[in-house]
């Protein structure tokens, strides 16, 4: 009775973009009454919507407080912080403020491998969904990645394995994964959180009420509080202890293991990188958790050649090698990709970076950059921040207009065994739609460029 009276109450959506019409067609579909709010004046999906639920009202231009606050219940875009002024008066008037994800927790009733970290999230779930789908397992993936959630109810999916954002998890209350985890913390969204231990707390949400736990034994902020009973193992690039998963190194050779057993050959996994041998693991622990049978997750990972804009292979010319790692948005994803590519090329990294930084402190790029770069090649509204907080000597530090200039920089500069590293640090707009567009122009600009050369 009461999810009955529960539904006489207007629910708002705000943001029009593919997860906010995805909302309203669910909330609609269960027969909630519906009105939409887009600090945009012509946001994505208005005619869409218009034509669909002519019956829905608009609120366009700003938050509309006086809209909200007739609200029973809101459902927030996570790129709107819940600090906004009308959001945190209508949270002051009892007015619950959700996200989608919150929705979907409620509304479903199969396990979950929930997934969230400053990086990696997007390799590790493509990877964990890849490896149920090699099980035969009827998985639903989505979240922060591709497919909004509450779509991936009309799959009647075994499995779901969702990427989680700090944004996310802020609106969540419901979430009860199957096995959680933290992959990694490093600083980001410092323009969103007032300080590292806010962004920690909302990260950490994802542990709230999970049966088992993984954990990254090198990264002491992805441990929870949380009761010794409650099933865990961990991950790391170290040795593993009994039922944790770890690299044994035998002769040169590095195998992903878990205790003494060895599983694989990194050398065999369609990934490279000390970064990605950690997201094997993580996968392999998050999988065997939801009961994933081992061969099927070992053939995935011989098979997974990537994701797009992480780290990818755009080409190899005369020795050097490109890749596209445009998905670098914050220091620790780049911090990654230069030591997992140091590491694997016999020459130098000629890194290109810059943008939006996010109020972020570039200084640990420095001994990274120290140890494998040649040179450093600066784009962007915050190159200059950069410059000035990476100090390394012997370091050729040059600014470029555009990634077009960037790209030829680079080849002038770059020798057979090096690798040239599009990997920002930084979000994009301030030169792009989005990290996928400034990838497109990196990878069009170097076969541009190599055509030419040819």
């Amino acid at each position: 009775m009461a999810h009955l009276i529960q539904r006489e109450g207007l629910r708002v959506v705000i943001g029009l973009g593919k997860t906010g019409l995805s909302c309203v067609r669910y909330l609609c579909s269960l027969g909630y009454k519906v009105a939409v709010n887009d600090t945009r004046d012509n946001p994505p999906n208005l005619l869409e919507l218009q034509t669909e639920f002519p019956d829905v009202a608009i609120s366009l231009g700003k938050l509309d407080e006086h809209l909200l606050l007739s609200a029973q219940e809101i459902i927030s875009s996570p790129g709107i912080s819940i600090d906004e002024p009308p959001l945190r008066a209508a949270r002051q008037a009892g007015i619950a403020v959700i996200g989608d994800i919150e929705l979907f927790c409620r509304a479903v009733d199969k396990p979950i491998v929930a997934i969230t970290g400053s990086n990696a999230k997007s390799t590790v779930t493509t990877l964990v969904g890849l490896m149920a789908e090699k099980a035969g397992v009827k998985v639903g993936v989505g979240g922060n990645l591709g497919t909004p959630v509450l779509e991936l109810l009309n799959d009647d999916a075994e499995l779901y394995v969702l990427e989680l954002s700090s944004f996310q998890l802020e609106t969540t209350h419901s979430l009860k994964a199957a096995v959680a985890t933290v992959l990694n913390i490093s600083e980001d969204h410092m323009d969103r959180y007032n300080s590292m231990q806010a962004y920690h707390q909302a990260k950490h949400r994802i542990y709230r009420n999970c049966q088992r736990y993984v954990t990254n034994r090198q990264d002491l902020l992805t441990v929870p509080l949380l009761p010794e009973a409650v099933a865990n193992t961990s991950f790391g690039l170290d040795k593993p202890d009994l039922n944790t998963y770890g690299v044994i190194r035998e002769q040169g050779i590095s195998y992903l293991a878990k205790g003494q057993q060895k599983l694989l050959n990194s050398a065999e996994m369609g990934i490279f990188g000390e970064h990605n041998i950690a997201n094997a693991l993580a996968a392999l622990a998050l999988g065997e958790a939801v009961g994933l049978p081992m061969a099927a997750m070992l053939d995935t990972l011989k098979r997974f050649n990537g994701l797009a804009h992480r780290c990818q292979l755009v080409s190899k010319h005369h020795g050097v090698a490109w890749y596209n790692d445009s998905k670098g948005t914050n220091v620790g994803a780049t911090l990654a990709a230069i030591n997992g590519l140091g590491a694997a090329i016999t020459g130098k990294v000629i890194l290109i970076a810059g943008g939006v930084g996010k109020g972020q402190d570039f200084r640990p790029l420095s001994p990274a950059l120290a140890q494998y770069g040649k040179a450093l090649i600066l784009i962007g509204e915050d190159a200059p921040k950069i410059d000035a907080a990476v100090t390394v000597h012997h370091l050729d530090k040059i600014y470029a207009q555009s990634l077009q200039q960037a790209v030829a920089q680079a080849q002038q500069l770059a020798q057979a065994g090096d690798a040239v590293l599009l990997s920002p640090a930084c979000a994009s707009f301030d030169m792009f739609k989005h990290y996928e567009h400034r990838g497109e122009v990196f990878v069009q600009a170097v076969h541009d460029m190599l055509a030419i050369s040819a």
